[in-house]
C-alpha cells in the first residue's frame, strides 16, 4: 500500500499561485508514476497532471497546460504541482495520486486539498 499527504491548498486571488505538494510512504518502490486530479463542485473527476518516476517525461491536461507545473523529488517520494496564474475556474478539491502498474494508471488516491480561487 501507498499512503498519500497533501498539503498546500488554500483561499488565493485569481491571477495569483499555489504550489501542492504531496508526500508518498509505504512501498514507495513500486511507485511508477505520480500525478494530479481535480475535482470542481457538481463535476466529475479530472486529470490535472502526471509525472512518471524514471523518466523526465510530464503530462497535463489541456486547460492548466502553461500554468500548471508537476514536479518531483524522488529522494523525498514527493510531488508538486505548482499553479501560477490561476482562474476561478481551477477550483476545485485537488488530489494527489500514484500508480504502481504503468506510467499512464493511477491505483491510490490522497484525501484532498481545496484550492478555492476568487474572482
Amino acid at each position: 500500500q501507498v499512503q498519500l499527504v497533501e498539503s498546500g491548498g488554500g483561499l488565493v486571488q485569481a491571477g495569483g499561485s499555489l504550489r501542492l505538494s504531496c508526500a508518498a510512504s509505504g512501498r514507495t518502490f513500486s511507485i511508477t508514476v505520480m500525478g494530479w486530479f481535480r475535482q470542481a463542485p457538481g463535476k466529475g473527476r479530472e486529470f490535472v497532471a502526471g509525472i512518471p518516476w524514471s523518466d523526465g517525461s510530464t503530462y497535463y491536461a489541456d486547460s492548466v497546460k502553461s500554468r500548471f507545473t508537476i514536479s518531483r523529488d524522488n529522494a523525498k517520494n514527493t510531488v508538486y504541482l505548482q499553479m501560477d496564474s490561476l482562474k476561478p475556474e481551477d477550483t476545485a478539491v485537488y488530489y494527489c495520486a500514484a500508480g504502481y502498474r504503468n506510467t499512464a494508471s493511477y491505483d491510490y488516491l490522497g484525501q484532498g486539498t481545496q484550492v478555492t480561487v476568487s474572482s
